[in-house]
């Protein structure tokens, strides 16, 4: 729900309207994320999407990458602690293992890859990204994910409001990107 609202927010100014599969009254199966890249995700999200409604099919895949765990959480990032989707697991985690690690080698970046597919085969992927440091601890109630310890400049995305980290965010980033590609397909 949290990253439909940000889709319609990012998108709606672009005058492209955000459905979502039940929204277009359609059971699309769950797919199973095996990809080892966001790229990756987001093509077997989209691809099955798309054949399964006979419909254009866009799909996301994100995450945090963390330099000094070597890219770690990447595609694992909202299972990091075992648990899909537990935000403060996830988060619990990464402080925990980030401890004592200073300041300058906190360095990490959010990733978006935005995938759309279409029924005569064809698709198209983009990656949008926003660098940052992992804080030493939360600050913020906003967002949704790692956001409030992903800092950028002296803030959170998690002390942000939507405009302002939809302006810097990698989810933000990868649609603008998607909105200058689509023409081409169209």
């Amino acid at each position: 729900m949290k990253k439909q609202a940000e889709l319609e927010r990012i998108l709606e100014p672009l005058n492209i309207n955000v459905k979502t599969a039940e929204m277009a009254g359609i059971k699309l199966t769950d797919v199973e994320e095996t990809g080892t890249t966001f790229e990756e995700n987001a093509f077997l999200k989209a691809d099955s999407g798309c054949k399964e409604s006979g419909m254009v099919c866009v799909a996301d895949d994100s995450g945090l990458m963390v330099d000094y765990l070597d890219g770690a959480p990447g595609v694992y990032s909202a299972r990091f602690a075992g648990e899909h989707g537990n935000d403060d697991k996830n988060i619990e985690k990464l402080l925990e293992i980030m401890k004592d690690v200073p300041r300058e080698k906190r360095t990490a970046k959010y990733v978006s890859a935005v995938c759309c597919c279409f029924p005569d085969g064809r698709h198209f992927t983009v990656r949008g990204e926003c660098h940052g440091i992992i804080a030493f601890e939360k600050h913020g109630n906003g967002g949704f994910g790692y956001d409030p310890v992903f800092l950028v400049g002296d803030k959170t995305f998690g002390e942000l409001t939507a405009e302002e980290k939809d302006k810097l965010s990698h989810r933000g980033n990868a649609l603008r990107k998607f909105v200058e590609e689509l023409p081409k397909y169209l």
